[in-house]
């Protein structure tokens, strides 16, 4: 079980990551936010990475093996980075619509997959 709320945990923390990371990029088209200043949408993206922590540490702390959890540290962090490209794309394709997957995209994918197999490999 605690490996199912782990991975939640680093969904949502995941999703709030991406918005901050990238969510300002449509700042732009957005009437009151489109004259920002940088020092204004780094303070906007500080304000949403708080809650990517407040998913992410609890996440890492319940998923640690040696906290009792399931991962070891190398299978927490190739995890993290899975959920991070599959939210960064769900987002990329909802939100920037411009985005297209190619080729090359899904055979890097499948690239992705193969590592977890064989980090999770034992």
């Amino acid at each position: 079980m605690n490996g199912l709320y782990t991975i939640g945990l680093l969904v949502f923390s995941n999703s709030f990551m991406t918005i901050a990371w990238y969510g300002h990029l449509k700042f732009n088209e957005m009437k009151g936010l489109n004259n920002l200043g940088l020092f204004a949408i780094i303070l906007i993206s500080w304000g949403i990475a708080f809650f990517e922590y407040c998913f992410q540490v609890p996440a890492n702390r319940i998923g640690y093996q040696n906290n009792g959890g399931s991962f070891s540290l190398v299978e927490l962090k190739v995890i993290q980075e899975v959920i991070t490209l599959v939210v960064f794309t769900v987002f990329s394709m909802l939100f920037f619509k411009n985005e297209i997957l190619r080729l090359n995209h899904f055979i890097g994918f499948i690239f992705l997959v193969l590592a977890v197999y064989f980090i999770f490999k034992k």
